[in-house]
């Protein structure tokens, strides 16, 4: 049994960054999906898709790459820890590198950006910052 999943996705991502993989596969989670989402969304992946199987099924993540060939995704950081839970308030989300990165938050109406939850007035869970 894994004891963080997200931590696991997040350290899969960067070491398939690195080694200049075009894909990597995760299994999959709705909070894993949600996090790809906005991955996606914010231009840090080229895609994702769920594969199904006979457990819980696979998130297979595509990377994205500049021309020079280094990874869009400079930094992924996981913040709340299941030793160490951190929640704010919509009033103390926090900016990544000034505004240049993503924090994503688990909140009552959803995984979402930071700016999303400023704009929904939700605080909730801080998951991870990408930047």
């Amino acid at each position: 049994m894994m004891t963080d999943p997200i931590a696991d996705m997040l350290t899969r991502i960067r070491n398939a960054g690195t080694a200049r993989f075009d894909k990597v596969d995760i299994p999959a989670s709705r909070m894993k999906i949600g996090l790809a989402k906005i991955m996606k969304e914010e231009g840090f992946i080229k895609n994702y898709k769920v594969i199904k199987d006979t457990r819980q099924g696979i998130l297979r993540v595509y990377l994205k790459y500049n021309e020079q060939q280094k990874p869009l995704i400079h930094g992924l950081r996981r913040v709340s820890k299941p030793g160490r839970r951190v929640y704010t308030g919509h009033e103390e989300l926090p900016k990544v590198q000034g505004g240049l990165g993503v924090a994503v938050i688990s909140t009552s109406k959803g995984v979402v950006t930071d700016r999303q939850a400023r704009k929904l007035k939700v605080g909730g869970e801080v998951l991870c910052e990408i930047w």
